[in-house]
């Protein structure tokens, strides 16, 4: 079951990236985000407003940051992914360029938050880069690539925009229930997409049929379907485990891209997003050599103030974990994208 649940979301959340290919080849991209995003922030509103015990507990501090954390992590990551790719960019190149991330998340997480990161850490950040460039250079020079140079640039913005949301979720209080995060995120994408298509004479969509359907695709797939599984497989196997699915999306959309669109699929970008597997197997490994440091400092400290119902606290730099959850999971681990928090909260990737 777990394997299949993992292949459906890596299906789903690389079907954005081919959706916005599909889309954005009959409308503008601030076309089709707007109506992506309008009908469905109605429908999760509704939803709201019915069902009104996930807004328990939220205040209007608790709103504000999920409004900002939305604009970051939803409108300014789409908005660049959709204009990228609407300048020429392929799709498997601006899903590689989205995959590391986690890696720039985890370099960054030392100097911002405090977490150890290793050298093998910080060497897989290096492959990972090294993967990135390697397949936009062969993007670049393939034969019939249009795209400018800076257009390369724009998927770069984008993944700042997570890395930033990633930290200004990771300061959170109190984590947020995902629909009530969800349904936030979706409503001030659809005012940021609005106000943009409005102001740049673009509201009206156009009868194609290509359009809806493309539109359909991105709400369905990437948004409920990514989306939902996200959270499923986060509960189910931890924040890790849907970090190192996400290193599969290039790939994955590299090669449904070039069947689906004819994008170019050549040798060098086959070693570029194989440099980025490796830097996941890296990365991956330096996590448990932090995690198993933290277990030989916490079983030195086995019952002193550090040990709290079964999380540990590092000098108060890191929020305790709630009780009951299994040996070594409430260690930092720099491998998540944001500091340790309660069950439920995670990595800042919202939706497709």
């Amino acid at each position: 079951m777990n394997s299949l649940l993992s292949a459906a979301f890596v299906l789903c959340w690389s079907s954005g990236f081919i959706g916005a290919k599909f889309g954005t080849g009959s409308a503008d991209t601030s076309t089709l985000l707007m109506w992506r995003f309008v009908p469905l922030a109605v429908i999760l509103l509704a939803v709201a407003a019915v069902s009104r015990t996930v807004w328990s507990g939220l205040d209007r501090r608790d709103v504000g940051r999920q409004i900002a954390i939305g604009a970051l992590s939803q409108s300014g990551y789409l908005l660049s992914v959709y204009y990228a790719i609407q300048l020429g960019v392929s799709s498997g190149t601006t899903a590689l360029i989205d995959g590391i991330q986690p890696l720039v998340a985890g370099a960054l997480a030392g100097p911002l938050l405090g977490q150890y990161v290793t050298r093998g850490q910080l060497l897989g950040l290096g492959l990972g880069l090294a993967g990135v460039a390697t397949v936009t250079l062969a993007d670049a020079a393939a034969p019939g690539a249009d795209a400018a140079w800076w257009a390369y640039l724009v998927p770069l913005l984008g993944m700042a925009t997570l890395v930033a949301a990633t930290f200004l979720e990771g300061r959170s209080r109190a984590p947020v229930a995902p629909r009530a995060a969800l349904t936030i995120h979706c409503a001030t994408s659809a005012v940021l997409f609005s106000a943009l298509a409005l102001a740049t004479g673009s509201a009206i969509p156009p009868a194609r049929t290509s359009f809806w359907l493309a539109t359909v695709w991105l709400v369905a797939l990437p948004t409920f379907g990514g989306y939902g599984l996200y959270w499923l497989i986060m509960r189910r196997s931890g924040v890790t485990e849907v970090n190192t699915l996400m290193f599969l999306m290039a790939p994955v959309t590299a090669v449904w891209g070039a069947l689906m669109f004819d994008e170019h699929f050549g040798v060098r970008t086959g070693v570029g997003l194989a440099l980025g597997l490796v830097a996941v197997v890296v990365v991956r490994r330096g996590a448990r050599s932090v995690g198993d440091a933290y277990r030989g400092r916490g079983a030195q400290r086995e019952g002193g103030a550090g040990r709290e119902g079964g999380a540990l606290r590092e000098g108060g730099a890191y929020p305790e974990r709630s009780a009951g959850r299994e040996e070594g999971a409430g260690l930092p681990d720099p491998w998540e994208t944001a500091p340790p928090r309660s069950e439920g909260s995670g990595a800042q990737r919202t939706t497709r």
